[in-house]
């Protein structure tokens, strides 16, 4: 459990929080599909254990209409059939870059998300990795976690 006191990144330093939204609004204009990156922040978020930044990616993904089912395996999505071959691509990509210091990115994994995008889409995908990483990074560090509903 976070034992950290809760800083409120927003409040506290608008610079950093506004720094931040500016990665989102790169993202969001590059045409990355919306699903493509919800699964991509929810399973950097279980990986770096960020409770905060989960709780928010998988209830909008919900809000969208993405099953439950989708949503509660992805922490698991070698094991099931339930996602399309762009999607393990991206998920398999965003555990390495995630884990980057586990042994950089396997060339076959780099070569499978390439074969489902072009360099120019790639390079927006690693941008859109590091940047839930980022705010993984912060949130936790901030000892921010979700509200109970």
């Amino acid at each position: 459990m976070n034992t950290l006191t809760q800083i409120n990144v927003q409040e506290v330093n608008p610079e950093v929080y506004n720094m931040m939204l500016k990665l989102e609004g790169f993202i969001a204009a590059s045409g990355l599909d919306y699903t493509l990156y919800k699964f991509i922040k929810i399973r950097a978020s279980q990986l770096n254990g960020c409770a905060f930044c989960l709780d928010m990616h998988t209830r909008d993904l919900r809000s969208k209409g993405e099953t439950n089912q989708r949503i509660d395996l992805i922490s698991v999505w070698r094991e099931v059939p339930f996602y399309s071959a762009r999607e393990r691509a991206v998920l398999e990509l965003t555990e390495a870059v995630t884990l980057i210091a586990k042994g950089g990115i396997p060339e076959d994994v780099s070569r499978k998300a390439r074969e489902h995008f072009s360099e120019k889409e790639y390079l927006t995908i690693i941008m859109a990795i590091n940047t839930i990483n980022n705010w993984n990074r912060l949130m936790v560090s901030a000892g921010m976690v979700p509200t109970q509903v």
